[in-house]
């Protein structure tokens, strides 16, 4: 690091004269240094990461298993481009994942750089497999940051923006939301009102959804609801896409979301956790499905580098000798726990919801109007950095606050951090009351 740029002060000076302000930053600190679960700013200050490169480093910061796969690779193969020729750790991973996905059937997969270019593929797969253009997203859903992305994506702010307009044949739909009584009867209701009023079902591609929605607040689907929308897509032909991008990888207990309802998805899009920290995404699918876009027509220079797909084999491979899955399993019995003992304790939690170690509260005005209150959700948010422990917060209105710790994190540390929130709520209830 350059001299002149060594504190804090002077790195966000840096900063700001130097990044498009459009780059959001959610805390104004620069890490040094990361390892498991803990990250230490350029000061030497520790914080307690439940974060994790939003969702990415499930296996932790600097996994051993991940660096030295990495370092293996550096010495052979960094990048060669899949279209080129092929290498093995692509090869090898694509056959790990068809396995574990596709649970005997036929499976094929692509990998590809970023969640986004993963979702822009399995619609354009989708598309060239049934020959339709129509998609239909969820409420509340986020699919990326790319104009397809954005255009799927059910929040207005911060994502759309003035960038329109926006890829057409898009249809939104109400996504089941327990809370604010949108139950799986009428979600089901309104998706069929979509077909009589916007689009008939045999002009519909693709159906894409979230088994839990991540950015828009936490919400999981209901088993009944992903059975139903398996049964609707099946009877019409649609190809089901499960978004897997938050969800995989161990964060709901299970390897991938969809897997608590028991279905079968046509196609799924992978990506954050899959690689522990590089950046690899990919969709896996039904390889009739997978097979229907003609050579040539997916690819990508970067997609499947072999670093990304060497460290992600390190985090399979992690999942299976340290079962990961278990301790996901335990431990988001015991975050569930303590966060639905603080919303005994603080009235301005609303909602306690999540599955497996995806969990989060939700912050209200007051419990009976459920008003959202994203103000003091921000006011804990930064109340908890200061006392050690970094957090981020989600929901259309911004004002639920999402847990992401690594599967890798002690009991020990996850009680300091429900302590911290606890800190952080109660020094929002003595404002109230001053």
């Amino acid at each position: 690091m350059s001299a002149a740029h060594s504190t804090a002060a002077e790195l966000a000076a840096l900063r700001n004269a130097n990044i498009a302000r459009g780059v959001l930053t959610a805390h104004p600190i620069t890490i040094a240094r990361a390892e498991g679960a803990l990250v230490w700013d350029v000061e030497g200050k520790q914080y307690l990461d439940f974060v994790a490169g939003i969702g990415v480093l499930n296996v932790g910061h600097n996994h051993p298993r991940v660096v030295a796969a990495v370092e293996k690779q550096l010495t052979s193969i960094t990048h060669m481009a899949f279209q080129v020729a092929a290498y093995r750790p692509y090869l090898e991973l694509a056959e790990k994942l068809n396995g574990l996905i596709g649970k005997g059937e036929a499976y094929k997969s692509i990998f590809l750089t970023s969640g986004a270019e993963a979702v822009e593929n399995a619609v354009k797969i989708a598309r060239a497999y049934t020959n339709r253009s129509a998609v239909i997203a969820f409420r509340g859903g986020f699919h990326g940051r790319t104009m397809l992305g954005v255009s799927l994506t059910g929040m207005s702010q911060p994502y759309k923006q003035n960038f329109g307009p926006f890829a057409s044949e898009i249809f939104h739909t109400p996504f089941p939301d327990a809370y604010r009584n949108m139950t799986t009867e009428r979600a089901l209701e309104a998706l069929d009102e979509v077909f009589a009023t916007d689009i008939t079902a045999d002009r519909v591609a693709a159906i894409i959804i979230e088994p839990v929605q991540g950015d828009g607040g936490f919400l999981p689907a209901p088993v009944a609801f992903l059975k139903a929308l398996r049964e609707i897509t099946k009877r019409h032909g649609i190809v089901l896409i499960a978004d897997e991008i938050q969800t995989g990888f161990g964060r709901t207990g299970k390897l991938f979301g969809f897997e608590h309802s028991g279905i079968q998805p046509d196609l799924v899009t992978v990506a954050k956790s899959l690689a522990g920290g590089f950046p690899l995404s990919g969709v896996v699918g039904r390889a009739e499905i997978m097979d229907a876009p003609l050579p040539g027509g997916l690819g990508g220079t970067y997609g499947g580098n072999a670093i990304g797909c060497a460290a992600a084999l390190a985090v399979i491979e992690t999942f299976e000798q340290d079962k990961l899955l278990d301790r996901a399993e335990r431990l988001g019995e015991k975050l569930e726990a303590g966060l639905r003992e603080l919303a005994r304790k603080h009235s301005m939690i609303g909602d306690v919801r999540g599955r497996g170690f995806m969990q989060a509260i939700e912050l209200v005005t007051d419990r009976k109007t459920k008003t959202p209150d994203p103000d003091r959700a921000q006011r804990v948010i930064d109340n908890a950095r200061q006392r050690g422990l970094l957090v981020i917060k989600c929901g259309v209105h911004r004002n639920v606050i999402r847990f992401l710790a690594p599967l890798v994190v002690s009991d020990e540390h996850l009680d300091e951090a429900l302590g911290i929130i606890d800190a952080a709520l109660s020094a929002e209830s003595v404002k109230a009351v001053a």
